[in-house]
């Protein structure tokens, strides 16, 4: 068979021989098929938590394996440009010589547009996207007329709901996978927050900043930012305000996060006692939208603990910390729930770890569950799709028609 030259393929293979590694041995040491390497040697694509098994095999960083390439074509985006069109213009309007071509937006009272950035959050996180997409437009035209009417005192206060709306549209512009616009608006949020003097509101922009680098597998990039921004804000645990130790822990998380994707434990371990040193202060969940960046506090902790063991591909060890502990109903009455987000993202583990473990059913039980509560969040989620595509291979017998229904769902070619 010819060779088909890929920078990823390239560098697997580089690594593999300076490793003294047959492909054999790659694939028995990263827990995969040999099939799986040849075909991403010979110029194949492969899942992100695949990379990082070969990577960890070699004992090198995931990122070190990424390589410039030309991207594939990019097909059937049509729809969502269209759909994003109101979000575009208030957004990224057109720049002549002179002048931002930006269309005139009426300026609001304060108090009104925080009411509505909290009914923007609100409908987010009860996964009402299509209503996020239909509030931003108005949103960020009308806090940005306030800013441009604002004088005196009243400038700086504008400014920072000016950055509180643009930081809403960076949350739910990277969930939606809208990546280029979230940059746009978490960096300009960023930007007006951090010369209003508003030290939190920016950080908070950081963590956002720092999920969409994750998201786009900028692991390197991911982790640096979320480790300076921690130790510039690094509070003081005795007298700290709850929004501090939130946002301390998050950058945690994402310090975390970024490293155990990146093959560095013992990083991602530090982080970790990080975090749970934050959470253990707060001794419950904690949320405020204007100081962090979504629900933090001892049940969300664990829940990205458990995370890293999926991430690790540690199916049995998922299993048996998701319904204990922490995240036991008992705990979760003590402490508080975690946001929809994160649950529904940890339940999506848990439904991987049994699909690993070949207990079709049990996945299934977990997908349908988080498809009653967040339909909408599960149509989003690149792991539903993998998980689902697995079912699908695995199973011998005529599909039930749960398998069925949740494969359109997620459109899954059954």
């Amino acid at each position: 068979m010819p060779h088909t030259s890929s920078g990823l393929g390239d560098n697997v293979r580089a690594h593999r021989r300076a490793a003294g590694m047959s492909q054999e041995q790659l694939a028995h040491d990263a827990g995969l098929s040999v099939s799986v390497i040849r075909k991403i040697e010979q110029g194949g694509q492969a899942r992100v938590e695949t990379l990082h098994n070969v990577a960890q095999a070699l004992g090198v960083s995931t990122s070190t394996l990424f390589a410039v390439d030309a991207p594939n074509p990019v097909v059937g985006d049509e729809a969502n440009r269209q759909m994003l069109a109101q979000l575009r213009r208030a957004l990224m309007p057109p720049v002549g010589i002179d002048e931002t071509l930006a269309d005139p937006g009426e300026a609001e009272d304060l108090s009104e547009l925080r009411r509505r950035i909290d009914d923007g959050h609100a409908l987010y996180h009860a996964d009402r996207y299509d209503s996020v997409a239909r509030l931003l437009p108005g949103l960020l035209r009308g806090a940005e007329a306030a800013t441009a009417a604002a004088q005196g005192e009243e400038q700086q206060q504008a400014s920072t709901v000016h950055a509180q709306a643009l930081l809403l549209t960076g949350k739910y512009l990277t969930q939606v996978r809208q990546y280029d616009m979230a940059y746009q608006a978490l960096a300009e949020g960023i930007r007006l927050a951090r010369e209003a003097g508003q030290t939190l509101s920016a950080a908070t922009g950081v963590i956002g900043m720092c999920w969409l680098l994750l998201r786009q597998d900028r692991f390197d990039e991911s982790e640096h930012l979320a480790t300076v921004t921690a130790g510039q804000i690094e509070p003081r645990i005795s007298s700290a305000a709850p929004g501090q130790l939130a946002a301390w822990g998050e950058l945690s998380l994402r310090i975390a996060s970024a490293a155990v994707r990146n093959n560095r434990p013992d990083e991602a371990t530090e982080a970790r006692r990080m975090a749970a040193t934050a959470a253990s202060a707060l001794d419950q969940e904690h949320v405020d939208y204007r100081t962090h960046w979504t629900t933090f506090g001892p049940v969300t902790a664990e829940l990205k603990a458990v995370e890293d063991l999926s991430i690790a591909g540690d199916a049995r060890g998922v299993l048996r910390r998701a319904d204990e502990g922490l995240l036991s109903q008992k705990a979760l009455r003590k402490f508080g729930k975690p946001s929809a987000n994160n649950w529904d993202r940890h339940r999506l583990d848990v439904a991987q770890a049994h699909a690993k473990l070949g207990s079709t059913q049990d996945a299934m039980d977990e997908l349908n569950r988080i498809k009653r509560s967040s339909g909408h969040w599960l149509k989003h989620q690149p792991m539903a799709r993998y998980v689902m595509r697995d079912l699908l291979k695995s199973r011998k017998r005529t599909l039930t028609r749960d398998m069925r229904v949740m494969a359109a769902h997620l459109e899954v070619r059954a």
